[in-house]
């Protein structure tokens, strides 16, 4: 038009400022504007308008605000559509305030009594939050259509008000008002997220059928999600079958009903969901984002590994790779799979790496003992200005714990403080956690007094933390108190509660916590509750009976009973019984490296050379190898690594002189010479070579002794159980230099005090 000379009227004009304005070439919609000889008010509402369909938040309000006030200015008398343009950009924007003003005008001007400006109105205050203004603006509407009632629904439902908005469907039915599958599908989706209300829910779906909309597409996604958010599997399905021409979106629903199942469902059921996902792509129904996070979901919870890369490809195939919460659900499957690699790469293909997509890959970090990695990758998140959240603290909390490193704890919880994210009750349960493991039972105690809203978990972890740390009254007392507040006891809670039993011998106290936690509170003990009454049989000296318990136990085939057995044979001196646990041992783990170690010391031992070199020689063509011994301690900001065997320090000479100076002191006090045969394997010395000289832990220990304050304790961790020696060598260096020491192996705390060490001499 432009080039023929053409000079269109005002209505051709208008048509083409509504063409640039649904474009959302609002910049050439403005010079269009300006260039008008004249403007009605079609014109100021199609601009008004473009400017509030934008969505960019404020900026676009405030310039379709500014449009609206020089249409006033201008002199155009504005009409409905005028102000509902202006409502719906404030409705989008949140803008109560200038929402509010512009209802004021509205009302001013006489045309709030229609019943479209009435909707606009409730639909504004409605995303603005402000649930109030909307039932007074319902209530006194002059003009109510099926619309009106729709979004009163909608807001009772947008606002989590789920018991509200049932009582509004009621009333719309008693007072006539034709139910929809707008109004059906959102108190659907209301009551999905209401605990305890079956009834409800059925009542709901006779009301579908009797309106004959539970056919409809929306409405039968919106009860099959309704029915599988709250475990109704069963009705789901069912559902799911009597909806005709299912859609993606039907079975997007279904699909993650199975994945929302919870941890107790057999996979056998989950797997159903990928059956579905193989229906779906056979009728050449294109996935949709959300139907590919559920389905990684469900083979995440089913450790569907070889499942989930299949569907890897699908989603490259689809070109969702660069979904962030896709990449997070592929992040934690091949995290389960202990395939962190593969966890990485898609991480870095993930273009919009959020705080939940780094927390991700935070935790498999730690999934995968990576424990330091995890914690480089955390500074690397604060070092390119992105804000944590209470989840990201928490797993970084948790690998800070499983390194043991106190300076590091401490900063960190510091920066928890800071951050204002303490307040959270995940983030106080990792700080108890972080805490026992690095021995400070005080601070762990403080974290738990801190927790504004404490759950079963917070007071589980702390019972743990006394038991592990030798405060067994302190723990069954905490335990009965959770009881009489009322607090569900949870299988972590009966763990500790049997560790406390254990190491105070406490066999009948000990049986009638096993049995309450079976009888009483429907827990189903796990291998380590069992191991744990072994572990009571066997300190109180009945042998017998902790192997009878292992064999009517239903887990005689799980190492870790078969382990604490073991420990009770070699405390006791019951060599036969011994070699019969670890031969036993060997059988279940026939490619750990410390059954066959164990056992070779058990035959030596017993004189049973032959039997001991057959199984030395088996270890050989089996190709296991014994793991190094690592003791590790933080100094400095840094982690200090020692390795058994090792006799050279590369430190200074002070602590070289420290560490030979603990050997003279030990000498002195008690001859060691020999080498235990229970733990130090196919070690040999040769003449004049200290034994004691070549254990990482306690150069680990001379080295905190040498750099840390003098009332520090020192605090090591290690990667294999402590040895008879230097378990023996820093009970007496405790008492002499007068320092807590604190060791930390795979299975106990030690803390040596003067003298003598928390676990009672029985680990």
């Amino acid at each position: 038009m432009l080039r023929a000379g053409y000079h269109p009227g005002l209505f051709l004009r208008n048509n083409l400022l509504a063409v640039y304005c649904c474009c959302g070439d609002m910049r050439g919609a403005h010079l269009l504007f300006d260039g008008m000889p004249r403007r009605d008010v079609v014109s100021w509402n199609t601009l008004i308008a473009g400017y509030s369909s934008l969505g960019g938040g404020a900026s676009s309000t405030h310039l379709a605000l500014a449009a609206f006030w020089e249409a006033r200015g201008s002199g155009i008398q504005a009409d409905r559509f005028t102000y509902a343009a202006v409502l719906a950009a404030c409705g989008r924007a949140g803008d109560g305030r200038s929402g509010r003003a512009a209802h004021g005008l509205a009302v001013a001007s006489g045309l709030a009594r229609d019943a479209f400006l009435t909707n606009s109105v409730i639909d504004m205050y409605a995303k603005c939050g402000m649930i109030d203004e909307v039932r007074l603006v319902f209530d006194r509407a002059e003009e109510r259509d099926e619309a009106s009632w729709n979004l009163l629904l909608s807001a009772y439902v947008r606002m989590g008000w789920p018991e509200v908005a049932v009582h509004v469907l009621v009333w719309m039915h008693r007072s006539g008002v034709k139910l929809d599958s707008f109004a059906l599908g959102g108190i659907l989706k209301a009551c999905s997220e209401l605990e305890g209300s079956e009834d409800l829910r059925r009542m709901l779906h006779g009301c579908m059928v009797k309106v004959g909309l539970d056919l409809d597409m929306f409405v039968g996604s919106a009860m099959v999600d309704m029915y599988a958010k709250n475990g109704g599997l069963e009705e789901a399905i069912k559902v799911f079958d009597c909806i005709p021409n299912q859609n993606v979106v039907v079975y997007g629903a279904m699909i993650a009903g199975f994945a929302r199942l919870g941890n107790d469902p057999c996979p056998e059921v989950r797997i159903e969901a990928v059956r579905l996902f193989s229906n779906l792509l056979r009728m050449r129904i294109k996935p949709s984002k959300f139907t590919f996070k559920s389905v990684l979901e469900v083979c995440n919870l089913t450790d569907a590994v070889c499942c989930g890369r299949q569907i890897h490809a699908h989603v490259i195939f689809n070109g969702f790779q660069d979904d962030e919460f896709i990449a997070n659900a592929l992040i934690n499957l091949y995290s389960k799979a202990r395939s962190v690699n593969d966890s990485l790469r898609c991480f870095h293909m993930t273009p919009k790496q959020d705080v939940v997509t780094w927390t991700s890959m935070i935790t498999a970090f730690a999934h995968d003992e990576n424990f330091e990695k995890a914690l480089d990758f955390f500074i690397e998140f604060l070092s390119i200005g992105k804000e944590p959240d209470q989840f990201i603290l928490s797993s970084v909390m948790n690998a800070c714990a499983a390194l043991s490193l106190p300076a590091t704890c401490k900063q960190l919880h510091c920066y928890t403080v800071k951050s204002g994210l303490d307040q959270f009750t995940v983030c106080g349960n990792s700080q108890i956690d972080m805490y026992r493991n690095i021995g400070d039972v005080k601070a762990s105690k403080k974290a738990l007094e801190q927790i504004t809203c404490l759950d079963t978990y917070s007071w589980s972890t702390m019972v743990l933390t006394y038991a592990v740390h030798g405060h067994e009254n302190e723990a069954l007392e905490l335990l009965q108190k959770m009881k009489d507040c009322g607090v569900i006891i949870d299988n972590t809670a009966f763990l500790a509660a049997l560790s406390a039993c254990s190491q105070q011998g406490l066999m009948d106290e000990g049986f009638r916590h096993y049995e309450s936690m079976i009888s009483d509170f429907g827990c189903s003990p796990s291998a380590k509750h069992k191991a744990c009454i072994v572990d009571l049989l066997g300190r109180v000296g009945k042998m017998a009976e902790a192997e009878d318990f292992i064999m009517g136990s239903g887990s005689e085939n799980d190492p870790i009973l078969w382990r604490a057995m073991l420990r009770a044979c070699r405390i006791h001196g019951d060599k036969e019984r011994g070699i019969r646990t670890g031969e036993k041992l060997m059988d279940l783990e026939p490619f750990a490296a410390t059954s066959y170690v164990v056992l070779y010391n058990l035959y030596m031992d017993a004189g049973k050379v032959s039997l001991a070199m057959r199984t030395r020689g088996l270890m050989r063509e089996r190709g296991v190898s014994k793991e190094t011994g690592i003791s590790w301690t933080e100094s400095g900001g840094s982690i200090h690594h020692f390795a058994d065997g090792d006799s050279s320090c590369r430190h200074n000479n002070a602590v070289q002189a420290r560490l030979e100076d603990l050997l003279v002191r030990v000498k002195q006090r008690t001859e060691c010479g020999g080498t235990d045969v229970w733990e130090l394997g196919f070690q040999s010395r040769k003449a004049g070579e200290s034994s004691l000289g070549r254990h990482g832990v306690l150069l680990a220990v001379a080295f905190g002794l040498s750099t840390l304050p003098s009332d520090a304790p020192v605090m090591v961790m290690k990667n294999q159980r402590i040895s008879p020696e230097s378990h023996e060598t820093l009970k007496l260096l405790s008492g002499q230099e007068n320092r807590g020491i604190i060791v930390r192996d795979p299975t106990h705390f030690h803390r040596f005090d003067q003298g003598s060490c928390s676990c009672r001499d029985y680990w």
